[in-house]
């Protein structure tokens, strides 16, 4: 017997083979959850629709999350074959690639916004329309990164709204708790993401991770659909609110050494 046999989840973000969210959705799946997927629609049937078959998924769903209305039409979409939902996967981000280079301090109005809504406001429209089909020990799970902590080299607006998002988790965590559904965040070291390829000085950031952190390797897809195991399972039933690092100790050196 899997720790999700079921239950239910639903996945939003996957791009490609190479998605966390698709690490997610892989370790979900394995543990005997049904997993169902929204993404953007210009990725449906080229990306995600061939990974949702090979695990037996049916429900796939483009969304563009910007539109409350689409949202609720991808959950009345659910409704139709779902009376609960026991697992929501955010794995939503996006900035303007001209402000994920450079300063700071040079990002534009718009490209704040955009950054702010897609990141860290998707998490908050999906949890509420959601919200009718969650029941006592349902999870809800985003993806966060260690730069919203700390200052890491172009990541820039990025940093600030996963800031968002995390404070985001908490004050959801506080609103749904009283429910039964609990709310956190993964923050995952770098992987080699369509996502993180946007990122001025990714590959230099990538190439010396495996020297400094702890553990001395680089983070996998698998690593973190392990870790989402635990909190989408009756595991973590206790734990909400929280950032679950899985980035092999990066997080905990003061000043980092390599060798």
């Amino acid at each position: 017997m899997g720790l999700l046999d079921g239950r239910n989840a639903l996945v939003f973000g996957v791009a490609n083979d190479h998605s966390i969210a698709w690490g997610i959705a892989k370790a979900l799946h394995a543990e005997g959850a049904e997993v169902g997927f929204s993404s953007v629609e210009s990725l449906i049937e080229r990306r995600v629709r061939p990974l949702a078959t090979s695990i037996g998924s049916t429900f796939v769903e483009p969304c563009d999350v910007q539109s409350d209305e689409d949202i609720d039409r991808v959950f009345a979409r659910w409704g139709e074959s779902h009376d609960r939902l026991d697992i929501l996967v955010h794995a939503l981000a996006f900035a303007k690639r001209e402000d994920l280079s450079g300063s700071f301090v040079e990002t534009s109005r718009d490209g704040f916004g955009l950054a702010m809504d897609v990141s860290a406001y998707s998490l908050v429209a999906l949890s509420r329309s959601a919200r009718p089909f969650l029941r006592p020990g349902s999870s809800i799970m985003t993806l966060t990164y260690y730069g919203a902590e700390k200052v890491v080299a172009n990541y820039n607006v990025m940093g600030v709204a996963k800031a968002a998002l995390e404070a985001s988790v908490r004050y959801l965590a506080a609103d749904l708790g009283r429910e039964g559904v609990r709310v956190n965040a993964i923050s995952a070291g770098p992987i080699r993401t369509l996502a993180a390829s946007g990122i001025a000085g990714f590959k230099q950031l990538y190439g010396g991770f495996d020297e400094i952190a702890p553990l001395r390797t680089n983070i996998t897809i698998e690593d973190v659909g392990r870790s989402a195991v635990y909190l989408a399972s009756d595991l973590s039933g206790a734990v909400t609110g929280e950032i679950l690092y899985v980035d092999g100790g990066f997080n905990v050196m003061g000043v980092p050494t390599s060798g």
